[in-house]
């Protein structure tokens, strides 16, 4: 059956059907497209299109299909252009005549838009309490090790210690800003379109607000035309996604390179690497570095779908149909990736003493003198320059920052006092860095109080 064709005299070409025919991705959509027409069935009733009677008829029938849509023989054989053709026709055959009257004054348009939007605000919801308990882990994995030192870097050059808290502490930022895109998301998302017609908006006087109610979205749309053409809510979350993605793989990347022989820093679990089939000694970081791949993948589902709507007129175009492929893929590799970091941190164990030698044996403390010298009085400009000597002087003899005594160091520089010598211990310096989003020890305790604060916030709202 078609849910078109009285104005053709003739039924499309085999080719057009099987190139223009969606049900085999659509399909993922059958639990919205129905519970959206139950709700559509009401408001007819609300309009009196379908009395009490017709409307549990058909709202029965829909609890059927959906029972049924869950076994996989439901598909068998179906021949639909789409998920909405398929539910139409599987509920004629249930409810004959009656079930012609259930696309009153509803169109296509304004179905796909709701069934997108009640199935993407289920998968967003479901992306944020995975990002949610990862974060969970990820602060478990700073307090574990909270006052390791490690160095931080820039240029992937040692560059000043840091505690591992802070460092975690960074992304668990980056990921709560994640969290707060997706949630802005949903909230475009969570508009009701129903009621916008094809584009000039029903003929019929649906109550809108109702609907919305009943669907339990937080609000209307407020332009048809808007809503026949719209497809931004879409390109939100999957902007969202590819951020997300994003700090996914710059996690990933930090990870694999710490894990490595080089570094040696922390060690992954067996059941999130994998070996070599012919190098027995391999033990891959293969869960990171698939994360890692599949950013790739989730950015080009935004821009295959971004370039789409470019140069579409008003308001609905076929083009549009491609928006649901790479929406679901997107989808689909963001919540995996999610999962998959989430076990990869629930295994991680940080070796603390070697980014601990690595940062005591490097000169990642030159700016902590240079700062000392500073407030001591020199000029940092000339500070900086003295600090650079010292460590020029140094890696010319061979020596380590440990290695200097106090009168050594007063014996390089006079503007050296006895005192600073013991900012050759990373520890030390970063005593100094007191302000608000620093490393001090003291402010990094108070920012895990406060992210765990937070994620409470967070997990009450997933």
């Amino acid at each position: 059956m078609k849910l078109w064709g009285g104005r053709f005299e003739t039924g499309p070409s085999e080719v057009f059907e099987r190139f223009s025919g969606s049900l085999h991705f659509d399909r993922k959509l059958i639990g919205a497209d129905i519970r959206g027409s139950q709700a559509f069935a009401r408001a007819l009733e609300n309009v009196g299109i379908l009395t009490a009677e017709e409307r549990a008829t058909l709202v029965s029938a829909f609890d059927e299909l959906l029972r049924e849509s869950s076994i996989a023989a439901f598909y068998d054989g179906a021949t639909d252009e789409d998920v909405h053709t398929l539910v139409i026709r599987k509920l004629k055959e249930k409810t004959g005549g009656l079930a012609d009257k259930i696309h009153t004054g509803r169109s296509r348009n304004e179905q796909v838009s709701l069934d997108v939007r009640l199935w993407l605000r289920g998968e967003i919801d479901s992306c944020r309490s995975l990002l949610v308990d990862f974060l969970e882990e990820l602060l478990r994995l700073a307090r574990t090790y909270e006052t390791a030192v490690i160095p931080g870097y820039t240029h992937l050059r040692r560059a000043q210690p840091v505690l591992w808290g802070h460092y975690c502490l960074a992304y668990f930022e980056m990921f709560s800003r994640d969290l707060e895109r997706l949630e802005q998301a949903r909230a475009r998302v969570n508009l009701l379109p129903l009621g916008s017609g094809a584009l000039a908006g029903s003929g019929f006087p649906f109550d809108r607000e109702a609907i919305a109610k009943d669907l339990d979205f937080a609000g209307i749309t407020r332009n048809s035309m808007d809503v026949s053409g719209d497809r931004d809510f879409v390109l939100d979350f999957m902007y969202a996604a590819s951020t997300t993605m994003l700090h996914l793989s710059r996690l990933c990347e930090d990870w694999i390179l710490y894990s490595s022989e080089e570094f040696g820093w922390m060690e992954l679990g067996d059941g999130v690497t994998s070996g070599s089939s012919l190098m027995p000694q391999k033990k891959n970081p293969d869960s990171l570095e698939l994360i890692r791949g599949k950013c790739g993948r989730v950015w080009g589902d935004f821009n295959s779908l971004y370039v789409t709507m470019k140069g579409l007129p008003m308001t609905y175009n076929r083009d549009m149909q491609e928006d649901k492929e790479p929406l679901f893929d997107c989808a689909y590799q963001l919540a995996g990736c999610l999962e998959m970091i989430l076990g990869v941190t629930a295994t991680v164990k940080l070796h603390a003493a070697v980014p601990a030698a690595a940062a005591e044996e490097s000169w990642a403390v030159a700016t902590d003198l240079a700062e000392a010298l500073a407030k001591a009085g020199t000029p940092f400009h000339q500070a900086h320059k003295i600090a650079g000597r010292l460590v020029l002087e140094s890696l010319n003899s061979g020596k380590k920052p440990a290695d200097w005594t106090a009168e050594e160091l007063v014996k390089f520089a006079p503007e050296f006092r006895p005192e600073m010598v013991k900012l050759m211990q990373p520890t030390e310096g970063m005593k100094s860095r007191q302000v608000v989003g620093g490393t001090a020890p003291v402010r990094v305790s108070e920012a895990l109080a406060a992210a765990e604060a937070s994620l409470l916030g967070y997990r009450n709202t997933v």
